[in-house]
């Protein structure tokens, strides 16, 4: 198949993007555009199956429900993200260039599969409970990434903030939020924006860049 921001996004899970079949991966794109642009709530699993190329019938073979299929995008979504952050975290000692490498990296994500992250972070209010659960752990864990990051950074002190907790969620915030405005026709790429972006991360931490 096709490398698409689907298929990235599922090669972060187990078994890989080879776990599951090129018609499943068809229905979860079709959902992506149809939460994005209609919502939750107002797409029908017939809108779906319609979009994949598919019968109403057909997408029950792969998904049980529409809920279903919004519960795997939204755990993909979150667990693609949680390992992109685990990884710029993790990438050497210094607290303002990992920060730097992360913040980069995590809006050039929300960038580049902006559809994918409407849906994952603007959908929540739609998952089932057990289903938010799972995701909430998910936000959690990279929160707590973050957190750690700007931790060592006021031990080395390398930044100033009143609190860790609340900075992280300030550092997050900006990149989700890329994922609500950006498009094929935004002025800036993926890239000039996540530079951007990491220097702005850095100043509002107290960094001397």
């Amino acid at each position: 198949m096709t490398s698409t921001p689907i298929a990235d996004l599922w090669t972060t899970l187990p078994g890989g993007a080879n776990a599951r079949p090129e018609a499943a991966y068809r229905l979860l794109e079709a959902a992506v555009e149809a939460f994005a642009e209609r919502g939750y709530h107002a797409t029908t699993t017939r809108d779906i199956a319609t979009a994949a190329g598919m019968s109403p019938a057909a997408l029950y073979i792969h998904y049980p429900s529409k809920a279903a299929l919004l519960a795997e995008i939204s755990r993909g979504g979150h667990a693609a993200t949680l390992a992109l952050v685990r990884k710029a975290a993790g990438g050497g000692t210094d607290p303002v260039a990992r920060m730097r490498r992360l913040v980069e990296d995590f809006t050039r994500w929300h960038a580049r599969g902006s559809t994918v992250g409407r849906v994952v972070n603007y959908e929540l209010h739609a998952l089932r409970p057990e289903d938010y659960a799972v995701v909430a752990g998910l936000r959690l864990d990279i929160e707590r990434a973050v957190s750690e990051i700007i931790a060592d950074g006021l031990a080395a002190g390398v930044f100033e903030v009143a609190e860790v907790k609340t900075a992280a969620r300030a550092v997050t915030s900006l990149g989700i939020d890329v994922s609500r405005w950006y498009t094929d026709r935004s002025s800036e790429s993926p890239e000039e924006l996540g530079r951007r972006y990491g220097e702005l991360v850095l100043r509002m931490l107290g960094a001397r860049i």
